[in-house]
């Protein structure tokens, strides 16, 4: 028997509603776990291209364990197991307002900041050393050097490197559905569960996926034309 697919049964009343609220969830958790990484991700190279031997010791444990720790574990342990360390106060709060959004921010931006962090270090070596060292004859402070001459050629440098970073990051918002987020996919197992249309439900979140997807590529693209850099947005 050949099947039918009826796309219009998952795209009307509430179900269309459960899609486009999927999707606003996943950008939103994606805007704010991007941003929150991109400032850690600056923090964490700052600290371990200092030639602070400790500090570029912590930074690399931290990048070590986020890169070889599943994301989905550490979405688990901040959902389940770090909670039990935080004040009754807080706690409390959580309980009453909703812990799983804070959370699963918290463990996507720990984890893409150490990719960032990677990424920006790679850029730095692209950088002559003499750079670095003119700052500081001219009586500039490491982090005044850091902020107005390496810093934004490092931020040039990776920007391709950083806009894949950002489309690994948008795909692993799906994994929040695993503490109960209503994000894109968790709706999408929503809208199976309630039609049995298996097919029709994840096609559409794949297209929205899709579609989004080329979105953060096409911002890529668009920012390496104004900063001329070749790569970004591929």
């Amino acid at each position: 028997m050949h099947y039918q697919f009826d796309f219009s049964a998952v795209l009307h009343g509430d179900y269309l509603h459960w899609f486009i609220s999927g999707t606003a969830v996943t950008l939103e958790l994606f805007a704010v776990a991007w941003a929150g990484s991109i400032v850690l991700g600056i923090v964490l190279a700052i600290i371990r291209q200092s030639g602070l031997r400790v500090g570029a010791a912590a930074v690399a444990a931290y990048v070590e364990y986020h890169r070889n720790v599943p994301l989905v574990v550490q979405l688990l342990f901040w959902y389940f197991a770090a909670p039990s360390l935080f004040p009754a106060s807080l706690r409390d709060y959580l309980a009453t307002h909703g812990s799983e959004f804070p959370l699963a921010s918290v463990a996507l931006v720990l984890c893409a900041a150490a990719y960032v962090s990677e990424d920006l270090r790679s850029g730095f070596r692209a950088i002559p050393r003499g750079q670095l060292e003119a700052g500081r004859a001219l009586g500039m402070s490491y982090l005044s050097t850091m902020r107005m001459v390496l810093m934004p050629q490092a931020l040039r440098v990776s920007l391709p490197s950083l806009v894949n970073q950002a489309l690994l990051l948008f795909k692993n918002t799906s994994l929040a559905m695993a503490i109960g987020i209503a994000e894109l996919t968790y709706q999408a197992k929503e809208v199976d569960s309630n039609t049995f249309l298996t097919f029709e439900a994840f096609a559409v979140a794949t297209v929205i996926y899709l579609v989004l997807s080329f979105a953060i590529m096409f911002c890529g693209s668009m920012l390496a034309r104004r900063f001329n850099v070749a790569g970004a947005g591929r």
